[in-house]
């Protein structure tokens, strides 16, 4: 099958099909769905996301998606991360566009990460890519996509599980905003502090040399 074949496949009343045929498997159709994201940026992570939520429940299928795009995220990162050195990446590394990213990646990494993950349509492998040739810690990645795609599966899975109820009452889409923006904040706290917990460590191995 080729990639817009799966990709005019990819609608929901086929989704939801495929997902109750293998629901015996339990989790893994949902969480495989969303694992494939990283891989074929194509897919239409709103449908995915939407029918696991109306499949499975809102609570279950945000899990499923969460832990899907999660681990998509981080086997992309670690892969790239990896084979960094390789010839064909350390060219496109070189090109000057790519290098002015890489400065902006360098100084605002939770940042980059984080807010681009919120959107349920971008550019994920990039991203992923970008993070792991500009060696952002580990730690941090995990952290700024735990986060970032849990407010964005949430979001999308609340209006998933009940769409009709959106459709025929908008206003209570900004319960939706509501929520990212909390988020926002509290991500920005968590930026600062481990922003700041970086500063002392590089302060203090400065002070050692």
């Amino acid at each position: 099958m080729s990639i817009s074949d799966l990709l005019s496949y990819m609608t929901e009343d086929n989704l939801k099909q495929l997902l109750e045929q293998y629901r015996s498997f339990g989790p893994l159709p949902g969480v495989l769905l969303t694992f494939m994201k990283s891989f074929v940026p194509p897919l239409p992570t709103i449908v995915i996301v939407g029918v696991n939520a109306a499949v499975y429940g809102l609570w279950l299928g945000f899990l499923y998606s969460w832990i899907g795009m999660v681990c998509g995220c981080m086997v992309t990162f670690l892969i790239v991360r990896r084979v960094s050195g390789h010839p064909f990446l350390e060219r496109w590394a070189q090109k000057p566009k790519v290098q002015k990213s890489m400065v902006w990646v360098r100084r605002n990494a939770f940042s980059y990460v984080f807010l681009l993950s919120i959107f349920p349509v971008g550019p994920f492998v990039v991203i992923n890519m970008a993070a792991a040739l500009a060696r952002m810690q580990i730690r941090s990645f995990l952290i700024a996509i735990l986060f970032g795609k849990a407010i964005m599966v949430l979001s999308v899975s609340f209006i998933g599980h009940d769409l009709a109820r959106f459709i025929h009452r908008p206003i209570e889409l900004v319960y939706v905003l509501l929520f990212v923006g909390i988020s926002l904040w509290i991500s920005k706290r968590i930026e600062t502090r481990f922003t700041r917990a970086g500063g002392e460590l590089e302060q203090a191995s400065g002070l050692d040399k």
